[in-house]
């Protein structure tokens, strides 16, 4: 019987092609960098390019290996310092006690003796209550989620004369004639865009707790909803475009379907209470002002070159750059390169700093002064240790360098301005929502849908930031804007009501 390795799915054939695969890998990895040293010899190429030449060969030959067979990961090796951490004695392992629960509803419930029973064991006397004594005990319970059909009697009234009947007025409606509710719509849309449910899985859920509905029938729910809160992501943007500092960043978003060959991408603009997105085709110039519009201000970024020729075309934009990004090219390359530990050391005592900064009080002008007695040091070390290294300009270390020395101004400009953080890890994070919505239903399906989802996102990951349920926030948005009112940003419920 032949063996095809793509339609396999025996385990333990397949682990055994794995093993003999990786021993055919390592063999080819020998006689490669053995035939580059022939090679390089009989040309008299000089013996310390050579070996750098050799050490790099190997280095990207350990790294296809390790893509093929390994994990992968941004964290140094067990034992080395982590951005500034020292390893310290193991702590004892802890178990986890019952954790308090301060947000759910208190539900009492009393439990008595049966009648049979109370009467003593001893002398056969009648048992009294022990009043206010009881023994407690508390457990996490579930109460089932429903599904049920309200009946809106509105009631008619007319007056004697025959000439006026009036109807009591019923419940806003999220369409007119519509079926479903407006709390309906919000459940929908938080299942998908929150906790990441497809339509069709969602479906399958409510079919099993008794309600017979289709995706295309969920899917007219939410899109309505989105209408109504439509103004809100627009003033949403608008309102974060005015900030003085923001991050930005961008991740693929499939468009299911679509006949361009262009990919599309959710583009992310994040300051510490508040996200949005948009979802546009391509990573171009003219999508990158589609999002910063008229933003004037400092913006953190990756480094893609998208930014900075929009940033050249504009007087008011200022670039920094993230250390985060700039670590991890240190990282990649640190098992290949060993002296790359020493930049990520460095690097690491750059985030000890603004630890130390967060263990006192919010003070800008605390924070600039710190920076510039301990940050600056350690900026000038890094930057003497890069100029000393003797490396390949096109090896992994020696591409880390590059990366780190063309962002330079960018990366350093934290020295002289204690508004800019030392990395974009904010807008990294509120992307990671959208990322795993993005693997659960695979994208959108249309034009459209890329719009309801950015607005979803936009208004849920802002409402999580500022503190707020989205749940909640996404249904007073709703009412404000049945009723006519102007529509509530997520950070605007925050805030307590005032009389």
């Amino acid at each position: 019987m032949s063996f095809q390795l793509t339609t396999e799915k025996d385990v333990e054939r397949l682990r055994q092609a794995a093993l003999l695969l990786e021993a055919e890998n390592k063999r080819l990895v020998a006689r490669v960098v053995e035939l580059t040293r022939k090679l390089m010899s009989a040309r008299g190429q000089d013996a310390e390019e050579l070996q750098l030449r050799l050490q790099e060969l190997e280095r990207q030959l350990a790294q296809r290996t390790g893509e093929l067979f390994g994990r992968s990961s941004e964290k140094r090796p067990r034992g080395e310092q982590d951005e500034g951490k020292q390893a310290g004695p193991a702590e004892p392992a802890r178990g986890h006690g019952p954790r308090t629960q301060p947000t759910l509803p208190l539900l009492e419930e009393v439990h008595t003796l049966e009648e049979p029973d109370k009467q003593c064991p001893e002398c056969g006397g009648a048992l009294t209550e022990m009043k206010g004594c009881y023994e407690e005990a508390e457990e996490v319970d579930v109460v089932e989620r429903r599904f049920v059909l309200r009946r809106h009697k509105r009631q008619k009234y007319r007056c004697g004369c025959g000439g006026c009947v009036e109807t009591a007025l019923g419940p806003p409606k999220l369409q007119p004639g519509g079926r479903y509710s407006v709390d309906f719509a919000v459940e929908v849309a938080v299942a998908k865009y929150l906790d990441h449910m497809p339509l069709e899985r969602q479906v399958r859920t409510m079919q099993r707790e008794g309600l017979a509905v289709d995706s295309q029938t969920l899917w007219d729910q939410i899109d309505a909803l989105a209408r109504l809160l439509s103004p809100a992501h627009e003033a949403l943007h608008q309102a974060l475009l005015t900030r003085e500092i923001l991050g930005g960043d961008e991740t693929r978003w499939p468009l299911l379907g679509s006949k361009s060959q262009t990919r599309w991408y959710a583009w992310a603009l994040c300051a510490p209470d508040a996200v949005v997105y948009r979802i546009q085709e391509g990573r171009d110039v003219e999508a990158a002002r589609n999002m910063l519009k008229d933003f004037r201000g400092v913006l953190m970024t990756d480094g893609l070159s998208t930014y900075e020729s929009v940033a050249g075309k504009s007087a008011g934009i200022s670039l920094v750059n993230c250390w985060m990004h700039a670590r991890r090219k240190f990282v990649e390359c640190a098992e290949a390169f060993p002296q790359a530990n020493e930049a990520l050391d460095m690097i690491a005592e750059l985030y000890a700093v603004e630890r130390e900064y967060k263990q006192g009080p919010e003070n800008l002008a605390r924070l600039l002064e710190l920076r510039q007695q301990k940050s600056r040091p350690i900026i000038e070390r890094l930057h003497q240790w890069a100029c000393e290294q003797r490396v390949l300009p096109q090896s992994a270390l020696g591409q880390a360098i590059k990366y780190m020395s063309n962002r330079w101004t960018g990366l350093t400009r934290f020295l002289t301005d204690p508004r800019v953080p030392l990395d974009n890890g904010a807008t990294e994070r509120a992307m990671r929502g959208l990322a795993v919505g993005r693997k659960n239903h695979y994208g959108s399906r249309s034009r459209r849908g890329t719009e309801v989802a950015a607005l979803y996102y936009s208004l849920m990951e802002t409402a999580k930031l500022c503190g707020v349920d989205p749940k909640r926030y996404l249904r007073e948005a709703a009412l404000a804007a049945l009723r006519g009112e102007a529509l509530p940003l997520p950070n605007q419920l925050a805030q307590p009501a005032e009389g």
